[in-house]
């Protein structure tokens, strides 16, 4: 991790993090992300969208939505061939960061409950599991 560096996504890197998704983030039970609702959220929240790059290209994403009331973590994803090495946790720390600055005071991170190997991560980051929710959706 010693190149890494952590930044917001510029619009010129909102194609690359749409690959990099279809390769490294969980994709199963969900709508495709598309360019436009990439660009959409980065035109409404240019900061929201956290990369960590290095010179091999992007290494891990986390979306640190705020909608003025609440902190809402998406999209972390890793290369596969670089997990656990610190990449998430740093981006979660960065995605934290930003919420304090905005006057956040709790964030939640939305996480397929089959999705295993994330699980850790979330975790290991002093995120707990609230069973007593359910998380309702409806593809528009």
């Amino acid at each position: 991790m010693e190149n890494l560096t952590v930044r917001t996504a510029d619009a010129q890197d909102l194609g690359a993090v749409l690959r990099f998704w279809s390769a490294a983030a969980e994709n199963a039970n969900r709508p495709p992300d598309s360019h436009a609702a990439l660009a959409a959220l980065h035109l409404r929240d240019p900061d929201a969208l956290i990369l960590a790059v290095d010179g091999a290209g992007i290494a891990g994403t986390v979306v640190a939505g705020w909608d003025g009331w609440r902190c809402h973590l998406y999209r972390l994803a890793v290369d596969p061939a670089r997990r656990r090495s610190g990449i998430g946790r740093t981006l979660i720390a960065a995605a934290e960061q930003r919420f304090r600055a905005l006057g956040g005071t709790r964030a939640d991170a939305m996480v397929l409950d089959d999705n295993e190997g994330a699980h850790a991560i979330w975790a290991a980051s002093g995120y707990r599991r609230q069973p007593e929710w359910s998380r309702w959706v409806k593809t528009l």
